[in-house]
């Protein structure tokens, strides 16, 4: 009984999300970005330990190829709106596949640096839904890697997830 029970708490232990992630709280605010091609998405900053990162999500139906979704790094370099925070950014290692919900793709790590001079670390996600696409890009002072998993804790949260598949449905 002692061993199952420690198995069992070590497991959950390894699945609850950090602090970090716990803490995180994201407030909206306005879509910083000129009109483009696309519908505005949302945007959010954080209030929390990720103070000051800004992730901005957005529906982009219409736009992935049907059979293999998004297939590589250069894809996520095209779609994920960094160049929207700024023209000049870098990618700093290869993608890594992610989830979000049903939908599948591409996250990439990326060095920005802003007009102020100032660098900035970003994430850029790019999943699909059949023919559609789910844009994210984040961005801050703070580590790349732990404000993509606030981003994408924040974006299976009941509330987000029901507005994406609505964005995507074209509600």
């Amino acid at each position: 009984m002692a061993i199952a029970l420690g198995v069992s708490g070590v497991g959950a232990y390894q699945l609850a999300p950090s602090p970090a992630e716990e803490a995180a709280r994201w407030r909206e605010i306005a879509w910083p970005f000129p009109r483009d091609g696309w519908p505005a998405g949302r945007a959010f900053r954080c209030d929390g330990p990720c103070v000051g990162a800004e992730l901005y999500v957005r529906a982009k139906r219409g736009f992935c190829n049907c059979d293999r979704g998004v297939a590589d790094d250069d894809e996520v370099d095209r779609v994920a709106d960094i160049d929207l925070i700024s023209p000049r950014f870098a990618a700093v290692a290869l993608g890594e596949e992610v989830g979000l919900g049903e939908m599948r793709g591409r996250a990439r790590r990326y060095d920005l640096d802003m007009p102020d001079g100032v660098r900035h670390a970003a994430i850029g996600v790019a999943v699909s839904r059949r023919c559609d696409l789910f844009v994210v890009a984040a961005q801050g002072r703070g580590d790349a890697s732990a404000m993509q998993r606030a981003a994408l804790a924040f974006l299976e949260t009941q509330e987000m997830t029901t507005w994406v598949m609505a964005e995507l449905d074209g509600r």
